[in-house]
């Protein structure tokens, strides 16, 4: 099984995601993670020296490579990685995706204490700029995120309830 979730920064995407991975007994992968690893170097310093383009263009190629190489998994995908360079086509053909949908409101609440180590939200001075960014950023990438075939809107998404979304859509597919 290769499991793939989405979702805003601060959506729970990796921590639910080691969760999962444990539960199903299968590697768990942060493809934040796997691309820092490749290129030694934060999602900061990429962005800061090389620039969101190089950026998305290393997150498909990782991604390509992750899910080439791994015949199961939990991969918990950037923010932004459905968005572009046609990843979200790559994830629906080769897994089953998941949405993790978290309200703004809440999303500004986790990402408060962190907005400053993530590159696209390091320059807004207060909560009110962050939730005007999350609610924009949110607005472009929603039509992407209403494509995965799975969804979990609660505020907090556990790795039963995930379970049970798979295991009724697995029984229907």
């Amino acid at each position: 099984m290769k499991l793939y979730l989405i979702g805003m920064p601060g959506a729970g995407k990796s921590t639910l995601g080691r969760a999962l991975a444990l539960s199903y007994g299968v590697p768990f992968v942060d493809l934040d993670e796997e691309i820092v690893r490749r290129e030694q170097r934060s999602v900061s310093e990429l962005f800061a020296c090389e620039g969101e383009e190089y950026f998305r263009q290393r997150e498909a190629d990782v991604l390509r490579d992750v899910v080439a190489h791994h015949p199961a998994l939990v991969l918990a995908t950037g923010g932004g990685t459905p968005c572009f360079h046609h990843n979200l086509e790559v994830l629906l053909a080769t897994g089953l995706t998941l949405y993790l949908s978290v309200p703004v409101p809440e999303l500004v609440r986790r990402l408060l204490k962190s907005a400053a180590a993530r590159p696209l939200l390091a320059t807004l001075p207060n909560a009110q700029a962050l939730e005007t960014r999350l609610d924009e950023t949110l607005a472009v990438r929603q039509q992407f995120y209403d494509r995965a075939p799975l969804r979990c809107a609660a505020p907090v998404c556990s790795a039963e309830m995930v379970r049970q979304l798979v295991a009724r859509y697995s029984a229907t597919a």
